[in-house]
């Protein structure tokens, strides 16, 4: 079998990357700093929390990075109409893309109707504006079980959101993994996947990205891409060698 990075650019890969900064003690500078790197990088997205967003949306203002910011992180409790403002916060704010934690304990309880009724409440705000702000929507799949994962997709499935992500990355349970990604992928045919929580080296992403993923959303994206890079070299040295 090849090798994943004969597949793709370094490019590619940048492309996929939502470049990532949700640090409560995040400063302004490290805010400016994270924009310039998903410039320089060509990252799809930068996704920082709602306070950041006017400076990210002024700081990526005629580029072709996207703004994104989250709803209800890290636990998802909130009340739908405490989501809804939040997502109207963010969208009205400058925001292209959210990503918004569901209610575990209706994944967890099964009920299917307040999941529902909630997530489209949200979609609802984001397809109303144009062009439509993308929606991915957090299931924290390490601390959900197989039958647990499969309900949130198929109520995600059905609502027709954007993106099926699998983690905040701040859960003690852990983050996603390829069988996440699989498993995602197979239970909810009509929605994207955003593959999150530790994913640090290129091979890691790598992996996500061939297991199903579309977008990685990740904090160490310019360490991700370098890696990438001297992957690349060092297999482009080695064959000239055996030349």
């Amino acid at each position: 079998m090849s090798n994943p990075e004969n597949q793709i650019s370094d490019r590619q890969l940048a492309a996929a990357i939502d470049h990532t900064l949700i640090d409560a003690t995040a400063s302004r500078e490290r805010v400016r700093q994270v924009c310039r790197e998903a410039v320089d990088f060509g990252f799809h997205t930068v996704c920082v929390n709602p306070r950041w967003v006017p400076l990210v949306a002024e700081q990526l203002h005629n580029t072709k990075v996207k703004v994104g910011s989250v709803v209800s992180l890290p636990l998802g409790a909130d009340s739908t109409k405490v989501k809804v403002a939040q997502a109207k916060d963010v969208i009205f704010a400058g925001a292209d893309e959210i990503d918004m934690m569901a209610d575990l304990a209706a994944i967890i309880e099964g009920d299917s109707r307040y999941m529902s009724n909630q997530v489209q409440a949200v979609l609802r705000i984001c397809r109303s504006m144009r062009p439509p702000v993308v929606l991915k929507v957090i299931i924290e799949s390490a601390a959900l079980t197989q039958q647990q994962k499969v309900f949130a997709c198929q109520i995600l499935d059905a609502c027709r959101v954007d993106f099926i992500k699998t983690s905040t990355g701040l859960h003690p349970a852990g983050g996603g993994t390829i069988e996440d990604v699989k498993l995602i992928k197979q239970a909810a045919l009509n929605c994207k996947i955003k593959a999150a929580g530790g994913i640090r080296t290129a091979r890691q992403a790598l992996e996500m990205l061939q297991a199903g993923a579309e977008r990685i959303g990740t904090s160490s994206g310019v360490q991700i891409i370098n890696d990438f890079k001297e992957v690349k070299a060092a297999q482009k040295t080695g064959n000239n060698v055996e030349g």
